[in-house]
């Protein structure tokens, strides 16, 4: 990417009004493999496609939980993602502690919304590279929040990040009007279609990359990896992608390693 005198630390605006490590961190995000979440009523999803830097390695984890009403789904760099999931654990913690209940959804994430704005105001600091899908229930029903590393979270019904996540988003506004009073599974197989749909030509959906998890009112976060995502395949029949040929772009972020 093209280097300026702008681009050195994170607290210094270009001519043209742009912070450009902020810029960078997002591009650090679209590196990432697809993570999906949506909302309805009663329930919160997320399903996130997992990557592995070669064939001896193991799948890197995409999907983190919090509390037992809450988990995180990334796109970016793990790392940073570990950091953040630890720091809302902490506030979850705290929240039990004090008030004897569980962290509402909002109030969590404006916490790691103001963590990490505190790096864009401060020199010798630099924004998380990591994107954030936090889905949760409280008392307010069930909810979906994007955090980005500027600082910024908006809720939304349904949601991508990552590479190709323009395609499940596409699919996402396509279909997001049924998600309301979507059951428990067809919430689930509207976010493996929508994952299937980012997926590149060559590519399909496995126990081995897949992972889920589901959190509603009355249910606590429960996550599926491995074999227990093979019901989900199973049900959604289809789990090749539909794309056509694969682009210059697509190939090039195959060979990255963010997750």
């Amino acid at each position: 990417m093209f280097r300026n005198n702008y681009d050195n630390d994170s607290v210094t605006f270009s001519p043209q009004g742009r912070i450009f490590q902020v810029e960078y961190a997002l591009e650090a995000i679209k590196q990432g493999s697809v993570a999906v979440g949506l909302v309805s009523k009663t329930h919160a999803v997320l399903v996130a496609l997992k990557r592995n830097a070669e064939e001896l390695g193991s799948y890197q984890k995409k999907i983190i939980g919090i509390d037992t009403h809450l988990g995180v789904a990334l796109a970016g760099l793990a790392p940073d993602a570990r950091v953040l999931s630890n720091f809302m654990r902490q506030q979850s913690m705290s929240s039990r502690l004090l008030y004897s209940r569980p962290v509402p959804i909002s109030r969590v994430v404006n916490a790691i919304a103001d963590k990490a704005q505190v790096n864009t105001q401060h020199y010798g600091r630099r924004p998380y590279g990591v994107g954030l899908l936090v889905a949760g229930v409280d008392e307010t029903g069930p909810h979906l929040w994007e955090f980005q590393p500027s600082g910024m979270v908006l809720e939304y019904k349904g949601a991508a990040i990552g590479a190709r996540s323009q395609s499940a988003r596409t699919y996402l506004e396509r279909a997001f009007e049924e998600f309301v009073d979507s059951s428990r599974e067809e919430l689930v197989l509207h976010g493996l279609k929508a994952l299937r749909d980012s997926l590149a030509q060559d590519k399909e959906l496995t126990v081995a990359n897949t992972t889920v998890s589901v959190v509603g009112i009355g249910e606590n976060f429960k996550l599926y990896d491995g074999d227990e995502v093979g019901e989900w395949l199973e049900k959604l029949g289809n789990v090749q992608s539909s794309r056509g040929g694969r682009t210059g772009e697509e190939a090039a972020e195959s060979m990255d390693t963010s997750e």
